[in-house]
């Protein structure tokens, strides 16, 4: 049986750590920044951790 192929726009939105973990890129903060405050922009900065429940989801992906 051939190997699974690595959803691809999957593997460009999410990335597994070291330590295993699946991180994804937070919401809200790609368009219509006028309007958002400082404070809430800088919050949105950096990765965060996939929920478990979405995790068992991305691994049939391949991710």
């Amino acid at each position: 049986m051939p190997k699974m192929k690595t959803h691809r726009g999957a593997a460009k939105r999410f990335r597994r750590t070291g330590t295993g973990k699946l991180m994804r890129r937070q919401a809200n903060k790609n368009h219509i920044m006028e309007k958002k405050s400082p404070k809430r922009v800088r919050q949105l900065r950096g990765d965060t951790a996939v929920s478990s429940a979405d995790e068992r989801n991305l691994r049939d992906l391949g991710v």
